[in-house]
């Protein structure tokens, strides 16, 4: 008997950050987290939205994402069955849209995968039982606050550290955390497309500090500038923005637009989109990471076993839960020595709790299928 959706709930939480994340596209206080979760004849399955509230990281938002969930693409969705490949062809024909098609093809995975018993790193081929994690900082009001704030994640036990950067927050950021924690450390530092090709002296500059590398310095729709300044420095540059699916990686690879990939699953719709990007990348030399969006449990869990497969190379954004809220929507991910552990549950083996996502949530629809 084939297994039959029922239907899509697309819930809203609003969940305050335990201190505010400052990048060069603006400043988050809250995440307004859209959940989608899928019922079907054999259970549930549960996945976060990577929207903002407003798009500034990308075209994409919440209320957005949303829409065109409730509009487009799950009336698009089969009645039966939870062939996730099938899924990825039904919602092909809508353009764009890749937050929100990752969340609904993650639901779905997620249901398929538990009733299955098989996890989620099972299934996309995790390597290890558990993955080392750095922790980005935003960008903080004076060098001093950031130096208290980069020890406190050294002590908590980070292996890695990345700095927000931007134009007039870069090179003495950089060399006072250098300077004050040692070449030993593990550092490399985000624009978020901050900078055009004209700062590529200042960025050079960077080059003295032995960063991991620079992620994202230029626009993300210029590969070709990326390009040019990867053969002005020698900090490697790492893409994240610019890649939206494996044929952009395989055109960064090519061009030489960049040596490292930030792969964040929702921005490139979802996690075998992910997975083809990774093998891509390994296939060619090509070092990876996995990137975050302030998730809460339920997207943290599936990084985790992303993380967890062998082209992961460098410590990825996987946080431990109290980086960014006082109180998660799951069992908290807790760092062990640098690690968080992957799930072995079945599906992505995290399950929202229940009283504290009454509490969060600000509302609720459902979707009949």
């Amino acid at each position: 008997m084939k297994t039959k959706i029922s239907g899509v709930e697309l819930r809203r939480i609003a969940m305050p950050l335990v201190t505010p994340f400052r990048t060069s596209f603006g400043v988050e206080t809250s995440r307004d987290v859209l959940l989608v979760r899928v019922v079907t004849s054999d259970g549930e399955g549960w996945a976060e939205c990577g929207a903002m509230s407003e798009p500034r990281y990308c075209s994409e938002y919440a209320d957005g994402a949303q829409a065109v969930l409730r509009e487009f693409l799950v009336p698009a969705l089969p009645k039966d069955g939870l062939d996730v490949q099938a899924v990825q062809r039904t919602l092909k024909p809508f353009t764009g849209h890749r937050l929100a098609k990752s969340a609904l093809e993650t639901a779905l995975l997620d249901a398929r995968l538990r009733s299955a018993d098989e996890s989620f790193g099972s299934y996309l081929g995790a390597a290890r039982d558990r993955v080392p994690c750095g922790v980005s900082v935003g960008i903080m009001d004076s060098v001093p606050e950031l130096l208290d704030a980069v020890e406190e994640y050294i002590a908590e036990g980070y292996l890695r550290i990345k700095l927000k950067i931007e134009p007039g927050w870069d090179i003495e950021p950089v060399r006072a955390v250098r300077e004050r924690f040692g070449g030993d450390l593990l550092l490399q530092v985000d624009a978020n497309a901050a900078y055009t090709l004209a700062d590529a002296r200042r960025l050079a500059g960077l080059d003295d500090f032995g960063l991991l590398l620079v992620e994202q310095p230029l626009a993300n729709d210029d590969m070709v500038q990326h390009a040019e300044l990867a053969r002005r420095l020698r900090t490697p540059i790492c893409l994240d923005e610019s890649i939206e699916s494996a044929a952009d990686a395989a055109a960064a690879i090519s061009l030489g637009a960049c040596s490292v990939i930030n792969i964040k699953p929702g921005r490139v719709g979802g996690y075998l989109e992910a997975r083809r990007i990774h093998d891509l990348a390994r296939a060619h030399g090509v070092a990876v990471w996995c990137g975050g969006m302030l998730e809460t449990g339920i997207g943290r869990a599936a990084n985790v076993a992303l993380a967890a497969l062998p082209g992961f190379t460098l410590p990825g954004d996987t946080s431990g839960s109290s980086r960014y809220f006082a109180t998660d929507i799951t069992e908290p991910f807790v760092l062990t020595e640098g690690h968080l552990e992957v799930p072995e549950g079945p599906g992505t083996g995290v399950d929202p709790l229940p009283d504290v996502l009454d509490e969060v949530t600000v509302s609720s629809e459902w979707i009949a299928l």
